[in-house]
């Protein structure tokens, strides 16, 4: 990283946001599960809580790429911990008033501030130093991501749902709380709410500690920064370049596969008979395997070109989906677990490939692909319905439903592959 002094206090504290916002997005999978039983909803519409945490990005994405534009990184990383911090803390209110779409209002505003950051966040380490060694730096960065995920995922198992009252079962394995009068529900579905919005309020207050050490930081500016926005301009030329395309394209696949497999990773397993406390362990396995991964990729990119291992991890994760879906016993649930390991370079490598030469285009290109996490929230719905039909060509539909993923690893691999045969420069 050039000038590595003057980089290297602001790149750890950019570097802090990855695993902020890894945090959020794992401590909230599990929840679909936890809301399913709960409320008592189907797993469609228990799956809109992504929809309205991977809403949020689509929606704020470009707004974010335009303030980022019109004024400074440090003022949009700030805007966006704001934002992030007043979601986080309207889970206590939701859990007062025990309305599922008062938390799915929490979470949408929280993710217009995770918008904010990944929008930022992402150009603001490519930008630390040179072009050459980007998509390196970038996925050191991302590397940090499932750090925090990793530890999200063990509040959520911890803290969350090895403390609801509603996933408690009888000697047979059955869940106890369908059979419960309405007022024992009622005390039960209070309970578990409250369990669920604490870690949210807590990680309100750590995000305005960052606020605040941020805001007295000081952060480098934009080199040769124009502040002028010409949004229409830019907008044609990334229609026009091909390889952009694509990589959004592919971007929006892979996040709907990642979010998938760490959503429903949890009914998988309780098709299997295990708990939901239990099934977020082989969740936190399986971020295990991806944050090793992510070391693992971002070392062997030395010596290997990024493009050749996208294909080669997107034909992977093909095999690996493939063993999901057909393979029923735990060793469906291994292949799903191992399915990780494929996915952890994905994100930073789409990311840095469809940005390469993008110059004064790479702000509202960022937001194009952050947008792209908009995959998180069509497809889990989807899946989540196709769950709730319980039997599908013969087989369970929570094996037949991970025919998405495996869709998404496809259109990964070709893109991968272009960018070796087609888009070399």
């Amino acid at each position: 990283m050039a000038n590595g002094k003057n980089y290297l206090f602001p790149f750890i504290l950019i570097t802090s946001l990855f695993a902020l916002w890894g945090f959020a997005n794992d401590i909230t999978n599990p929840l679909v599960a936890a809301f399913r039983t709960v409320m008592e909803i189907s797993n469609a519409r228990a799956a809109l809580i992504q929809f309205a945490f991977y809403g949020g990005y689509a929606t704020m994405a470009i707004p974010a790429a335009l303030f980022v534009k019109r004024f400074s990184y440090k003022k949009g990383i700030l805007l966006g911990l704001a934002l992030y911090a007043i979601g986080a803390l309207l889970f206590y209110p939701a859990a007062k008033f025990e309305m599922f779409g008062f938390f799915l209002g929490s979470l949408y505003i929280l993710t217009f501030g995770l918008a904010f950051l990944e929008t930022i966040a992402n150009p603001y380490i490519l930008s630390m130093g040179s072009e050459a060694t980007a998509t390196r730096r970038l996925n050191l960065a991302q590397s940090f991501n499932p750090v925090g995920s990793l530890f999200g995922m063990f509040v959520a198992s911890r803290f969350i749902l090895s403390s609801l009252n509603s996933d408690v079962r009888n000697e047979a394995g059955e869940l106890i709380f369908p059979s419960l009068g309405i007022a024992e529900k009622a005390a039960v579905r209070t309970h578990d709410l409250a369990i669920i919005s604490q870690p949210y309020v807590m990680l309100g207050f750590v995000v305005i500690l960052m606020f605040i050490i941020i805001a007295v930081a000081k952060m480098p500016a934009r080199r040769n920064a124009d502040h002028s926005v010409h949004a229409i301009d830019t907008f044609k030329r990334l229609i026009k370049n091909l390889k952009y395309r694509e990589g959004v394209i592919a971007q929006v696949f892979y996040v709907a596969a990642q979010i998938m497999c760490w959503t429903f990773i949890i009914q998988y397993a309780e098709n299997l008979g295990l708990s939901k406390a239990t099934a977020q362990n082989y969740n936190i396995v399986a971020m295990v395997i991806f944050l090793s991964s992510r070391f693992i990729s971002t070392f062997l990119m030395k010596f290997l070109n990024s493009r050749v291992l996208l294909t080669s991890f997107a034909i992977g994760g093909m095999l690996a989906m493939t063993g999901v879906i057909f393979i029923q016993g735990m060793a469906g649930l291994y292949c799903l677990v191992a399915t990780s390991a494929f996915m952890s370079l994905m994100f930073p490598t789409i990311y840095g490939i469809a940005l390469e030469g993008l110059k004064d285009d790479a702000t509202l290109g960022a937001a194009g692909l952050v947008m792209a996490i908009v995959g998180g929230a069509l497809m889990p719905p989807l899946q989540g319905a196709i769950i709730d039909l319980e039997f599908v060509a013969g087989m369970p539909a929570v094996n037949f439903s991970f025919i998405l993923p495996l869709i998404s690893f496809v259109v990964i691999a070709i893109y991968g592959y272009r960018t070796i045969k087609i888009h070399v420069t």
